[in-house]
């Protein structure tokens, strides 16, 4: 538009002077017009040129001489609004009909009626056939028509910035009848419309040009459908320099813009889906993403074992597979569009669109809906609802990841949109399949999680017992984290002369990984326990199976297949505590593994975390442990914890310790409350590390329950210590047990005097449901069952012993050895139990016991 051939010059001045320079002037062909338009004047060499006679054309309007009748308007226009003229191409009609190209040179005629000033009424008309202009033959020839049919819409604005010409792309946008002569205002939107006047008005006031400003608009065909251009302003300068008007062309940026968009979409879904191991979750955020810039209404649809965290059954899916709506979005508030709820399922029939498109694996497209149309057939309510709320367009794609399918995910447009094209099938299907890889990310860890809380749950003691010795209770709080459950253990463990002990764990890690090394730990501690042995020594050799484990892990991940080694990864060691409670002596004996120190609550309320060496823990095999003796008093209460209980990201540990003392000594009169206290205190929101809790209150066993003689070392103690015993049992009206307790204590006595050293410890112990018989010697070999043959004339004790008793065994202490056997109360007796056997090693769900579940 700028072209030196096609600017407003002065009469005289710009390509005025190309005509007459370097050409013959006297093939010139010129003629005058009116203020008309009509022709005044007609020349010999106007003739020559277009083959009309001076009668033919005087008095007719000069625009009959044109070949394209538009160029007529924009010569016009072009005239008046510069005032001193115009230059430019135009084509004419010769008299034989062929056009000629015509450079034309149009100026207003200067009188002396008027002073020496140009008379608006008359203009003259000065023409060359282009070919003879030097240049001209390429430069108008080609020039002209590629403004007025480029591809680029081209306007030109006055000072006032009304439109004073356009070409044919923008005269196919908006007519020239609604644009030529009309101001900015008067012809774009009113949004659009002041974004071009401030513009325009700083490049006028400027000169400097702005480039690429970038927007929206409807179409005037349709309305409903946006596209997207890009638009450059250029000031017009005059030949002495000043603004006399504004040039912009327009591009339509559509494609591109899509184009963008679509990879804004993609990267904002790379930034919102998959926030959460959640899958509903996940779903919601595929649907909240793709509306509105992709669909009006997207509904996520997954198959029914997805949501339960079940493995998918790879190949084709079930031809009428139930359905559970897991997410969706509208732009109308509340969905009102939407069949089902979040969380109804459906069985899809086998033509449904959904049912197609997963037993294909490809996306199913109806691009313009109708009463016909498959999808609106599928449910009588979906004709009002595409009525209603204007819906052409639909797509159904699957939800594919690794091979298995997922769901699908229906996407559905209205005229705002348009209807599904091939770019936006390739970028919806796009977005499912990185919103699949998310989901099936999700599922699978709902499975894993799923999974640990179920092994966790078997693995931790259904009931806790505690006898006669402590009262129990017991919580846990799995952890609410992405991690899963962790490795977090507690136990309460019956041992021989009524002791209890009780024991708190957490493995390093979460997952099934960590719950199934939790199990083991359990297992081996109780093992452990039934042998009696001190806490101290308990740990050190549950320390020497943490560290094989640990390194039998390391080898199978150097020397296995790929992956191997990934199980130990999140294995890195555990804590432990350990304690042994005597209700007799009312002695505990603890020791821990770099654990937490329980809380001791004294009956008068004072709470206190005992000085207990923290020992290693579990998986170095570096240090010792150390156990310490507390004598507590009847009626005490110990709290064993783990540190998910007293330790948050926002909570250091101390303060955590602080609150459980607090909470312990507030007033409750049962373990379950003082249990409730205690989580309301410290477990405001869902813990991001697991939680266990466990609560014993001690008793004791006074002197009517136990009865002690000393015996000598000869054979003939072992009467007297039969009589000592019936005795005892009259006295607690056990008559019933006095022939099988006689015999046992005959058995045990007359064994301690054989093959162990004096003094000799004959102790009973009566407990509500049990009756326990101790014989103590200074003696460190331990006992053997054995069978003895027909000839044998000894070595059937213990075999009598075990065969009449619930349970036995053999304990070392620092003075000697303890051999025990326990009968129950009010029972016959049970045959074939070895030692190690009986009640207490049962396990159940998690948090059961005398507490509420967590």
């Amino acid at each position: 538009m700028t072209s030196e051939n096609d600017r407003p010059e002065r009469p005289g001045g710009g390509s005025g002077e190309g005509l007459g320079r370097a050409c013959d002037i006297a093939s010139a062909a010129a003629a005058e017009l009116d203020g008309r338009g009509v022709v005044i004047a007609w020349t010999p060499a106007a003739e020559r040129m277009l083959g009309y006679s001076a009668a033919e054309v005087l008095g007719r309007a000069a625009v009959e001489l044109l070949a394209v009748p538009g160029d007529a308007a924009r010569v016009a226009a072009v005239a008046r609004w510069a005032g001193d003229g115009w230059s430019g191409s135009v084509a004419a009609r010769h008299r034989d009909g062929h056009a000629i190209q015509l450079a034309l040179q149009v100026s207003p005629v200067i009188t002396a009626a008027g002073g020496g000033t140009a008379d608006a009424d008359r203009w003259s008309v000065v023409a060359l056939e282009e070919w003879r202009v030097p240049g001209g033959g390429v430069n108008q020839l080609m020039l002209e028509p590629f403004l007025a049919h480029s591809p680029v819409g081209l306007a030109v604005l006055d000072t006032d910035l009304r439109y004073v010409w356009v070409n044919a792309v923008l005269e196919r946008l908006i007519p020239l009848e609604r644009r030529l002569g009309r101001t900015v205002d008067e012809v774009l939107p009113r949004l659009e419309a002041e974004a071009f006047q401030e513009r325009m008005a700083r490049v006028l006031e400027t000169g400097t040009p702005v480039m690429d400003y970038e927007f929206r608009s409807p179409t005037y065909a349709d309305p409903a459908q946006e596209r997207a251009y890009a638009a450059s302003f250029f000031r017009l300068t005059g030949p002495h320099g000043g603004g006399v008007g504004i040039w912009y062309m327009v591009i339509d940026v559509t494609e591109r813009w899509r184009a963008q968009e679509g990879l804004a979409l993609l990267n904002d879904a790379s930034a919102r889906i998959g926030s959460t191991l959640d899958v509903t979750r996940t779903a919601q955020e595929l649907a909240d993403v793709a509306v509105p810039p992709l669909a009006d209404f997207v509904a996520v649809d997954l198959l029914d074992s997805v949501l339960r965290g079940e493995e998918p059954v790879p190949g084709p899916v079930d031809s009428t597979p139930t359905m559970r709506r897991a997410g969706q979005r509208s732009v109308h508030e509340g969905c009102p569009e939407a069949a089902l709820a979040v969380g109804e399922a459906v069985r899809r029939a086998p033509w449904s669109a959904i049912a197609r498109c997963l037993l294909s694996g490809e996306s199913v497209v109806e691009r313009l809906l109708s009463a016909d149309s498959t999808w609106v057939a599928e449910d009588p309510r979906r004709a009002e609802v595409v009525r209603r709320f204007g819906y052409r367009s639909v797509m159904v794609a699957p939800v594919r990841a690794r091979g298995v399918t997922l769901g699908a995910a229906t996407f559905v447009r209205s005229r705002r949109l348009g209807p599904f094209e091939a770019d936006d099938v390739r970028l919806a299907e796009e977005l499912v399949a990185r919103a699949a890889v998310c989901l099936d990310n999700a599922r699978r860890f709902t499975r894993e999680r799923t999974a640990a809380r179920m092994m966790q749950r078997n693995l931790l003691p259904h009931a806790l017992a505690g006898g006669a010795a402590l009262d129990v209770a017991s919580w846990y709080y799995p952890a609410d984290a992405p991690g899963g459950v962790g490795g977090d253990w507690f136990d309460v463990i019956p041992l021989s002369g009524a002791r209890v002990a009780l024991v708190v764990g957490d493995v390093v890690g979460h997952g099934i990984d960590a719950a199934a090394t939790m199990g083991r730990l359990r297992t081996a501690v109780r093992t452990l326990a039934n042998l009696d042995l001190p806490p101290d020594e308990l740990l050190a050799r549950l320390d020497d199976l943490v560290i094989g484990l640990m390194e039998t892990r390391r080898d199978g991940g150097a020397g296995g297949e790929e992956g191997a080694a990934a199980p130990s990864a999140g294995f890195m060691g555990a804590t432990c505590l350990y304690a042994v409670y005597d209700p007799v002596s009312r002695v505990c004996t603890m020791a821990r593994a770099s654990h937490l120190p329980p809380a001791v609550l004294a009956p008068d309320g004072t709470a206190e975390f005992p000085d207990l060496p923290a020992g290693p823990p579990l998986g170095l095999g570096a240090l010792p442990f150390e156990a310490v003796e507390l004598e507590l008093a009847e009626g005490s209460l110990l709290a064993l914890f783990t540190n998910g209980l007293v330790e948050t990201a926002d909570r250091d540990i101390g303060v955590g310790m602080a609150r459980l003392s607090r909470a312990l000594a507030e007033p409750g009169r049962t373990l379950q409350e003082i249990g409730g206290n205690v989580v309301s205190a410290l477990l405001t929101g869902p813990p991001s590390d697991d939680a266990a809790l466990l609560l014993a209150r001690t008793h004791a066993l006074d002197a009517s329950q136990v009865a002690s003689w000393d015996l000598a070392t000869d054979p003939a103690a072992v009467a007297g210590a039969r009589n000592l015993v019936g005795r005892q049992l009259s006295a607690w009206g056990l008559e019933a047990l006095r022939f099988t307790t006689e015999l046992v204590v005959s058995e045990l006595v007359t064994n301690a005097i054989r093959h162990g050293s004096g003094p000799i410890t004959l102790r009973l112990i009566r407990q509500d449901a049990a009756l326990i018989c101790e014989v103590s010697d200074t003696g460190s070999t331990a006992p053997h069952l054995r069978h003895a043959r027909t000839t044998d004339e000894g070595g059937r004790g213990l075999l009598i012993v075990a065969q009449l008793t619930r349970r036995w065994g053999t304990r070392y202490t620092a003075n000697g050895k303890i051999i025990w056997a326990e009968q129950g109360q009010g029972e016959g007796q049970r045959e074939g139990k070895g030692r190690g056997e009986g009640p207490g090693e049962t396990d159940g769900p998690v948090g059961a016991g005398a507490a509420a579940a967590g």
